[in-house]
Parts: structure tokens; C-alpha cells; sequence
């Protein structure tokens, strides 16, 4: 009996292991909704970074983003070419991968980040110039902060 034990504990011991080492992978393999022009390039390429840094990446095609994003509740102050939900947040702009899986990873009070506008060198924007730019941490009020900071300022 104590033998059964024993082998039962080492397959727990195992199996719990095996479990840790798997639940990382997983979660990088978040799906990310990804609302976007039918036509814009740009919003391609950011999908594209997006699944490069392991994320699963659902896009749909939308006449209007900006009566979209309306509706999802991003501040149109925060507007971009693209909104994106995954994970109970709200992803607007070309937010840089690393910064969703910090958000994923950290899960902060916040209804999600955004980078405004379309700024040279972010993801999606590749250029031979890179514009600093800030991805902020928006609260459903409209709110904002400072999330993390790419480029010089």
C-alpha cells in the first residue's frame, strides 16, 4: 500500500510539473480579436507582429472603427486604426505585443492600453524613423496613464 502511495504522489508530482512548464505556452497563445479597415496594410502587419510574439490573432473586417470603438467603450481620444479585446481588456492602436503580454500577465484595474494615432516605428508601423511614443493604461472613465514607454523622449 505504502508503494501505491508513493507511485500515486510521483504521478501528482509529475503531472503538476508538467502543468507549470505548459501553462506559460498557453498563455501566450491568447486569442486577440482584432477589428480593422478591410483595406489597411498597416493593421495587417500589426496582426501579423501580434502572432509572431505567439498570440492567436481572430480578425474581422469593420466599415466603420470608429462607431466600433464607440461601442467597445476605447475613448475616441485614444482612437487608432484598429481596436483589439483580448483577455477582458481592450487593445487600441499599435500596441506592442511585450506591453499586452505584461498587461495578461499583471492584469491590472484597467479596461486595457492603447497607442493613439499611427506613429512611425511601432509595430505594424515599421519605418526608418522611429517616433517615441508612450502605450497608456486607460481606465473606463477615459483616464490614462503611462503603461511604458518605447523609444527616446
Amino acid at each position: 500500500m505504502n508503494s501505491r502511495f508513493e507511485l500515486n504522489r510521483r504521478h501528482l508530482l509529475v503531472a503538476s510539473a508538467a502543468v507549470l512548464i505548459v501553462r506559460p505556452a498557453l498563455a501566450a497563445r491568447d486569442v486577440i480579436e482584432v477589428y480593422k479597415s478591410p483595406t489597411c496594410g498597416c493593421c495587417t502587419k500589426w496582426i501579423e507582429h501580434l502572432r509572431a510574439s505567439g498570440f492567436e490573432v481572430k480578425a474581422y473586417d469593420v466599415d466603420d472603427i470608429t462607431v466600433l470603438r464607440a461601442k467597445l467603450g476605447v475613448p475616441q481620444a485614444l482612437g487608432s486604426c484598429h481596436s483589439a479585446r483580448v483577455g477582458g481588456y481592450l487593445i487600441e492602436g499599435h500596441v506592442p505585443a511585450k506591453a499586452i503580454q505584461r498587461l495578461l500577465r499583471e492584469r491590472p484595474g484597467a479596461a486595457g492600453l492603447a497607442v493613439p494615432g499611427m506613429l512611425r516605428g511601432s509595430p505594424g508601423m515599421e519605418a526608418d524613423i522611429k517616433d517615441p511614443y508612450d502605450v497608456l493604461l486607460f481606465q473606463p472613465n477615459g483616464r490614462y496613464a503611462v503603461y511604458q514607454r518605447y523609444g527616446a523622449p
